[in-house]
């Protein structure tokens, strides 16, 4: 017996470094595939009398919208052996539009970082797709969502190493990193679609997943609609937000005595600090448990991320010390729900579905309100001072996300107790029922 739990342990570990090792490399891949030209300033360049950076960051996250709102049905219905096939695909046409950037003329080239969006909007729901449901789901989702904040940094300061050190074109610097990238993705791909299906304990744990048609969607989000209008609420703002810090950071902050590894060394520490987080949400063996203290973390860092944009002056903090407190409560916050939480939430509720409808979903939501944002501001010829912007936005959304969040706990709570005390109810009426007819 204490062989067969040694040899089970040593399972679920070899399992951990392989499908969370493919996982995190995957999406930081990704990165490199849509972020890096946003190392790049573009000075001096318009699109049709709209600052040029501004213009390819909105027309690059409009394709994204899409790709997001047609993804809404892909990644809820998308069968298993067709998962690599979609990767695959998806990977090649993003590095085809980088090519596309570099080589035709400018304003022009922006129309091909709507396709390089459109190619890359899906590649979330179907990179989590092979992790899902597995009692490992949190390490797993935990690898897969600090890439997210590791592979921003990083993708920033290659793009700046590219630029600066090997004195590539800013151009074609995005399709030269996109270059070296490909083939790795497209490996790291097969290597998820290698991995061991779901066990018995597993579906025990976690419910098994299925994909789920338009019909099941409308019933999932009406029987859970209070819940759900407030977290994507709450997640629209809070993904509006990365966006602004992710796309123009080098507005933010002035990076003209900065290292070009400054961004990737503060993202690794917030990797590693939410990674470390994350990680202990294997100990909670109950949903419910589960849920709540992720609520608790969440409305934390939406505090700290008010409190500290609120009294910025008054705190008088170095920009760095001012960047990594905001990336780790912007990235506590909105790795939560794009990581463990929804897994957590199918569990808990017994849902038949999976999690990609509720991730495309938020994205969705969320990538409609950055592009609003960015296309207001420049049909209103807004001047913007960014890092005051960044500051006031982040202030408001911490405060909002704090009320949204806290009533969805509540709501999550109430909801579970009156489900389980039905559940306990009908069981009760049951054996009740069997004892009178037995005598």
């Amino acid at each position: 017996m204490e062989q067969i739990t040694k040899n089970k342990k040593l399972s679920e570990v070899l399992l951990i470094l392989w499908a969370g090792g493919a996982a995190l490399l995957s999406y930081s891949l990704v990165y490199a595939l849509r972020k890096p030209y946003t190392a790049a300033s573009f000075d001096g360049l318009t699109f049709f009398g709209s600052d040029y950076k501004v213009a390819v960051t909105t027309i690059q996250i409009l394709g994204y919208v899409i790709a997001k709102f047609f993804g809404i049905k892909i990644i809820s219905e998308l069968k298993k052996e067709n998962r690599f096939r979609f990767f695959v695909g998806s990977a090649i046409l993003a590095e085809a539009a980088l090519i596309g950037f570099g080589m035709l003329d400018t304003p022009y080239n922006v129309i091909a970082m709507f396709v390089n969006g459109l190619s890359l909007g899906c590649m979330w729901g179907v990179i989590f797709s092979f992790i899902e449901g597995r009692k490992v789901t949190d390490i797993l989702a935990s690898l897969l969502g600090v890439s997210m904040v590791f592979s921003s940094g990083v993708a920033k300061s290659f793009g700046l190493f590219a630029m600066n050190e090997m004195h590539i074109d800013q151009f074609w610097m995005p399709a030269v990193i996109g270059g070296f990238a490909l083939p790795l993705l497209v490996f790291m791909g097969y290597m998820l679609k290698r991995l061991p299906q779901p066990t018995a304990e597993d579906i025990a744990l976690r419910n098994e997943r299925v994909v789920l048609d338009g019909k099941g969607r409308k019933a999932l989000f009406m029987k859970y609609a209070p819940i759900l209008s407030l977290l994507f609420v709450g997640n629209f703002m809070l993904l509006v937000l990365r966006d602004i810090k992710e796309d123009f950071l080098v507005y933010i902050l002035d990076m003209s005595n900065q290292s070009s590894w400054m961004f990737a060394r503060i993202d690794t520490i917030v990797t590693l600090i939410i990674l470390g987080l994350f990680a202990l949400f294997i100990f909670f063996r109950s949903n419910i448990k589960a849920l709540l203290w992720l609520m608790t973390l969440v409305i934390a860092g939406c505090l700290t991320m008010t409190y500290v944009s609120y009294h910025y002056e008054t705190l008088d903090l170095e920009p760095v010390t001012w960047l990594f407190i905001e990336s780790l409560s912007l990235y506590i916050a909105y790795l939560t729900f794009q990581t463990i939480f929804f897994d957590r939430f199918i569990a808990c509720f017994r849902i038949k579905g999976n999690v990609g409808f509720f991730i495309a979903m938020i994205d969705f939501i969320g990538y409609l309100g950055t592009v609003t944002l960015l296309s207001t501001k420049e049909f209103l010829d807004i001047n913007i001072e960014w890092f005051a912007l960044f500051n006031h936005i982040a202030c408001v959304v911490g405060a909002v996300c704090t009320v949204l969040f806290t009533v969805a706990g509540i709501l999550i709570y109430r909801k579970y107790n009156k489900t389980f005390r039905l559940k306990e109810a009908d069981k009760t009426y049951m054996n009740t029922q069997y004892n009178i007819l037995s005598e």
